[in-house]
């Protein structure tokens, strides 16, 4: 039975289900008909729990299908905030510029007849001059993402004393089994890709270069200890930053399940549950992006980052959802919750209140929009702040005083849907509205989320960590990658020269941060 199928389908009536049992009776044995017997009468049941039971929203969307956030398509027979206006197509969409191909070898190649000063060859009168854009053709070939080259030398042997005598090793050949951007490469499709060592190892022994995932991991440790000193220079970099953004999710490390094992005894014996929290920071205006594995949950882990905070700077900007395990009473903080997990409770209920849900989403809409235009001006944040308050502040001033209108006229049952929803928002007013009084405040934690989302990539192909240890090792790579992505660096290049500068790193470590680390120290990667 397809998941999309609606609940009235999927309904019988009583003569139905007789008829439909009869002919089952007659079909199949007796064990099996009182198991269909019993699931025809519980499955209506279900269904008008699952339909009358707010709670339960999730469940249904997961079961019944995708449900969109977007209000143009909850409300696609309206002219809403999103519809009314056509959308412009997003950069980044279309062919591929050849400007793109950053990671590919460029080869200059000249004209076999024309010089500078060099006659025209169709006029004869006038000269040519070099142009500067060149003609591009981009030829892209397939290869195994780990390559090897096997070298022969010859041999000779003197007859007579039995002297051998090798060929010279070529330079090329080096002077290692495994080139330094062997780790990059296996740690790239990792803990960037989503790549298991076994999948990898299965990949490469197709292709006929074996490389199993016990050598995966002896080569990419070492790679990791190498740039320790770099992520603890993240970490207490980030530690200052103004900003801070913090989320989790549920992650496996299966020796902390099995009692008796090497790291089973670290963990607090009151936590039955394993997470990866995502710190967002920003250090000099770059984004940094963090993560930490184990029992923690995402505001300890905040904790442990904000005790390397100088004590004289002021309280950052603490970006969250409502959750009580993203608090600790050990680091003040100026409080902005999740403006995107307000909008997602009335979301959730817009199927049943349509009306109150699509007024509250339009003008939700309409702060977004604003916010964009800020964004699209560049402008800086004291002058966003005061775009927002001119703009945004009358439109959630309006929502608020509606939103309570709605509870104290008892227009709307507290323990609905649709009361819940209004009554989170109201609860955490101050805090969801933090981007109309505070210079800097975001509105939403979704650059956490997006974040998130390399450790759950991880967790569906991977489904856990065998290791604490490992464990650490997936969050330092992750750190490093996901924070090169965000500035525009090459994650490859920047592990690449990791791996052939550790001396460097060690004396060193604020100079090989992602943004400003010497590119020109990266050797050819072949």
């Amino acid at each position: 039975m397809k998941a999309e199928l609606e609940f009235t389908e999927l309904r019988l009536t009583e003569a139905q289900r007789d008829a439909f049992l009869e002919r089952v009776r007659a079909a199949v044995g007796p064990e099996d008909y009182g198991l269909i017997q019993g699931m025809t009468q519980a499955l209506p049941k279900l269904i008008e729990l699952i339909e009358q039971t707010p709670t339960l929203t999730k469940l249904r969307q997961l079961v019944f299908g995708l449900k969109t956030e977007k209000t143009r398509q909850l409300f696609p027979s309206g002219n809403s905030v999103d519809s009314a206006s056509p959308k412009t197509k997003a950069k980044g969409h279309g062919r591929t510029k050849a400007c793109d191909y950053t990671g590919a070898r460029w080869v200059s190649v000249p004209h076999p007849q024309l010089r500078a000063a060099t006659p025209c060859p169709t006029c004869g009168k006038g000269t040519v001059r070099k142009q500067n854009s060149p003609a591009v053709i981009l030829r892209i070939v397939g290869a195994p993402p780990i390559s090897a080259t096997g070298y022969e030398m010859e041999r000779w042997r003197c007859d007579t004393c039995g002297e051998v005598f090798t060929a010279p090793t070529p330079p090329e050949a080096g002077t290692e089994k495994f080139a330094s951007s062997v780790a990059p490469t296996v740690a790239l499709l990792r803990y960037g890709c989503g790549m298991p060592h076994y999948r990898l190892a299965k990949l490469q022994k197709m292709l006929g270069v074996p490389m199993p995932a016990s050598t995966q991991w002896e080569l990419i440790y070492p790679l990791a200890q190498q740039a320790q000193p770099i992520l603890e220079e993240l970490i207490h970099q980030a530690a200052q930053s103004p900003l801070l953004h913090h989320d989790d999710t549920t992650m496996r490390i299966l020796d902390l399940r099995r009692p008796g094992s090497a790291t089973a005894d670290q963990m607090n014996p009151q936590r039955k549950g394993t997470f990866t929290t995502n710190i967002m920071a920003y250090v000099e205006g770059h984004p940094v992006a963090l993560y930490f594995t184990g029992w923690k949950h995402a505001g300890e882990n905040l904790a442990e980052v904000l005790r390397q905070r100088e004590v004289s700077l002021q309280p950052p900007i603490q970006m969250c959802d409502a959750l009580s395990r993203n608090f600790s009473p050990e680091f003040q903080s100026i409080l902005a919750l999740c403006l995107g997990h307000g909008r997602r409770e009335f979301v959730n209920v817009a199927e049943d209140f349509p009306a109150q849900c699509r007024s509250v989403l339009e003008s939700l809409g309409e702060v977004y929009r604003v916010d964009a235009e800020a964004k699209d001006q560049a402008l800086t944040p004291q002058q966003r702040l005061a775009h927002h308050q001119t703009h945004s502040q009358p439109i959630m001033e309006r929502l608020q005083g509606w939103m309570q209108e709605q509870i104290d006229g008892k227009l709307v049952e507290p323990n609905s849907g649709l009361g819940q929803a209004i009554g989170y928002m109201l609860r955490h007013w101050q805090a969801l509205t933090l981007f109309l009084r505070q210079a800097g405040a975001p509105l939403d934690n979704t650059i956490c989320e997006r974040a998130l989302k390399m450790a759950i990539l991880h967790r569906k192909n991977s489904l856990s960590y065998k290791t604490l240890n490992g464990a650490r090792t997936g969050d330092l790579f992750m750190s490093l990658i996901n924070t090169c992505q965000l500035n525009g660096v090459n994650p490859f290049d920047y592990l690449l020269a990791i791996a052939t500068h550790p001396d460097a790193i060690r004396l060193l470590p604020k100079s090989w941060l992602p943004w400003n680390y010497p590119k020109s120290s990266a050797p050819d990667s072949s």
